[in-house]
């Protein structure tokens, strides 16, 4: 990647921020009897209850064996979904020179599958967590980086913007959660601007208690003990957020 190619940065968690699913499906999926420990598991990371290394430290041990591409390339085929318009949104960064980097606790591996069969648009920049990760194919992102802690996102952002002399008031960050308020708490930092996706009470939480103001709310907003809406979720189309990347990115 060389600098001149990009202007600004968006960087987004993936589940139920872009999608509509958890970072566990695929295990869930070809191990559905893992299922609620799967759910507890999330539940308390995503609260900040735990930290994402012990998190996946207890998926591990759940585990019978690793993960392998064929188990995620079964899941994609019945189960692959993101909200209206990610697609569309990551095609009009790419057209404004913004790089899109997505930025999340699922795995390495779900990428590598999703991107080969090219499910959705091919991003430049992944970090994600290397708990599944497959041999390198040229469908990959061109960067990717490790993700073992929430804290990471707001460093590989910072990284990522630091290599293409990007300010961080040209950044976007996007989340829905308490496991996104670290990198809610960089950006707040750094004069980035900040998007609960789909927020749920826990990255509100995360908000108030550190002083941190979330610039806008896209999409559903939940509140404390408030079920998810997925049909809810899916009437919002994420192309809407462009106009509000344009303007606070000068594009």
């Amino acid at each position: 990647m060389k600098k001149s190619n990009y202007n600004a940065i968006i960087s987004s968690d993936w589940n139920e921020c872009l999608a509509p699913s958890g970072p566990f499906d695929v295990i869930a999926f070809n191990y559905p009897d893992l299922k609620p420990q799967l759910t507890t598991i999330f539940a308390q990371y995503t609260t900040n209850t735990i930290t994402l290394g012990s998190a996946m430290q207890q998926i591990q041990a759940l585990l019978p064996s690793p993960v392998t591409s064929e188990q995620v390339d079964a899941y994609l085929a019945n189960h692959f979904t993101c909200y209206n318009g990610v697609p569309q949104l990551i095609e009009w960064c790419k057209n404004n020179d913004i790089l899109f980097m997505i930025n999340t606790t699922a795995m390495i591996g779900f990428f590598q599958r999703l991107f080969a069969k090219e499910l959705l648009p091919k991003v430049p920049v992944l970090s994600a967590h290397p708990l599944a990760g497959f041999p390198e194919r040229n469908s990959d992102p061109v960067k990717i980086f490790d993700l073992f802690e929430t804290d990471d996102k707001g460093k590989n952002t910072d990284a990522m913007a630091r290599s293409l002399d990007i300010p961080p008031q040209k950044i976007v960050i996007m989340g829905d959660s308490g496991g996104d308020g670290p990198h809610f708490e960089w950006g707040a930092a750094n004069g980035a601007y900040l998007v609960g996706s789909m927020t749920k009470p826990s990255l509100k939480q995360y908000c108030r208690e550190k002083g941190i103001q979330i610039d806008l709310q896209f999409g559903v907003s939940y509140s404390e003990g408030e079920p998810r809406n997925l049909e809810n979720e899916m009437q919002h189309n994420f192309m809407d957020l462009s106009t509000h990347f344009a303007k606070f990115l000068e594009i």
